[in-house]
């Protein structure tokens, strides 16, 4: 067992409502996702939502954590990673699945010694992960390209056309609570998740790639009638509570992956905000 993550607390909207910018960063913002050849947890509060991201020069074990309390990792939870470097391979139990650039894997309750790796060292995997409880033990899963789901969403008008893209959620993989995907932005474009909404009956975490180095991302947070923002770097993640919004904008278009968990997987569960009552 390794003390290798941080908790981090559930705050309320009466907390939130009085942070700075330091101590919102604090609170919500993981400034570094990927680490090399070791795994570094983030633990929330909110629905004991785990997120980390690992780049294995070398192999790299899944290993349990204090926190959980538990001989392995996944004696009671589920995960779902998707690579955004070179070719990874992931061992599970024996099992190798190769996972290419932007593909994915969901792994369920019990599966006991996983293995990170690179099929090359000179341009290793990126692995983000995100894991959440699990009452039931699911079969492993492999989601590529050509098997997510794909909508079109926003327009070029004001600014938000994306593409959303779906890998794990109910419809395409069977899962406990846990559900991922990634959002792209078109050239020009800049807005994501607008309108902005909560789903009180589910927690996120955004996940900001493909930003530019030279530009940055500016995340929303907050109830719909009292924002906060938080300027973010690429390869940085943001949580957001179940009665916080989640939106952003760029300086230039860029991509997220979206993380869920909760008790309700019905993806279209949301409560919209008008743009026009957003304070």
């Amino acid at each position: 067992m390794i003390q290798n993550s941080e908790v981090r607390y559930a705050a309320s909207p009466r907390e939130v409502k009085q942070m700075d910018t330091q101590e919102l960063r604090d609170e919500f913002l993981i400034e570094k996702v990927m680490t090399l050849n070791e795994i570094k947890w983030v633990y929330s509060h909110y629905d004991r939502f785990m997120v980390a991201g690992v780049v294995p020069e070398k192999n790299v074990p899944l290993e349990t954590v204090d926190e959980l309390k538990s001989d392995f990792f996944l004696e009671r939870r589920e995960l779902g990673i998707i690579n955004i470097g070179g070719k990874g391979i992931v061992t599970v139990d024996g099992t190798v699945y190769e996972l290419d650039h932007k593909e994915a894997l969901y792994l369920g309750q019990g599966n006991k010694d996983v293995v990170f790796s690179s099929a090359s060292s000179n341009a290793p995997a990126k692995f983000y992960l995100n894991s959440t409880p699990a009452h039931k033990a699911f079969p492993n899963k492999k989601i590529g390209i050509e098997d997510v789901e794909v909508v079109e969403l926003g327009a070029e008008e004001t600014a938000n056309a994306r593409t959303l893209r779906k890998y794990i959620v109910n419809s395409v993989v069977d899962v406990c609570q846990l559900q991922m995907g990634m959002t792209s932005l078109k050239t020009g474009n800049v807005w994501n998740t607008m309108p902005a909404h909560v789903h009180d009956r589910r927690m996120e975490v955004y996940f900001y790639i493909d930003v530019p180095e030279d530009q940055s991302v500016c995340h929303f947070m907050g109830q719909p009638h009292e924002t906060r923002h938080i300027w973010m770097q690429n390869e940085q993640a943001v949580i957001s509570p179940p009665w916080s919004i989640h939106s952003g904008s760029g300086t230039s278009n860029y991509t997220f992956i979206w993380g869920m968990a909760g008790e309700n997987l019905d993806y279209s569960d949301m409560d919209t905000a008008k743009i026009t009552d957003l304070k």
